[in-house]
């Protein structure tokens, strides 16, 4: 896995050659774009249900939009790969819009790749994913007592008394047993961190 500085370092790069693209039409750069992103967005689009054929067509349009409107990017909202993948995003959107339509392409389907994403960007939904799978493991090693307890408690938004009716138990009990399951999670969440 890349080191941070790596990941800043890519960041820069890519925002550079889209920048000589912007400014100079720069083929170079743009060859080392299209060599880098052009194989993840096609993996990209047949993940989201493609075919190869259409994934293959839509990362090549994206490719062609990036050279179109790299004096559009801007690398202070966003960095250069998630500027791309929203692009890609967008032709997706497209594509499934006209297929629906029977092939039909409209004016409003062309404004809608300027169109400001506020989705979550790809990183962050990596990072959000991972979050919750850390968490998915750690509730596994719950007692089952306190995983009951837990997932009344903050799943189905029980109040205390309640969940001591449910389970016919304390309160003190259910107290006790979401604290000791809180401080577990706690620890098992900084041991896989």
């Amino acid at each position: 896995m890349p080191s941070e500085n790596e990941a800043n370092s890519d960041t820069v790069q890519w925002g550079g050659l889209i920048s000589a693209i912007a400014q100079h039409q720069d083929r170079a750069a743009f060859a080392a774009l299209f060599e880098h992103f052009a194989p993840r967005i096609k993996a990209f689009m047949q993940r989201s249900g493609a075919s190869e054929a259409n994934a293959e067509e839509l990362a090549q349009e994206t490719m062609l939009a990036v050279w179109r409107k790299a004096a559009l990017f801007d690398p202070q909202s966003t960095g250069a790969a998630g500027w791309i993948f929203t692009i890609a995003r967008n032709l997706r959107i497209d594509y499934h819009r006209r297929e629906s339509r029977g092939g039909m392409v409209e004016a409003s389907d062309v404004e809608i790749e300027f169109l400001i994403d506020d989705s979550p960007q790809p990183d962050s939904i990596l990072a959000t994913s991972q979050s919750e799978d850390r968490v998915r493991s750690a509730l596994t090693k719950l007692s089952d007592d306190q995983m009951r307890v837990v997932e009344l408690s903050f799943f189905e938004e029980k109040a205390h008394a309640e969940i001591a009716e449910i389970l016919e138990i304390p309160l003190g009990t259910v107290k006790s047993r979401l604290r000791l399951a809180m401080t577990r999670l706690r620890n098992l969440l900084g041991e896989l961190s």
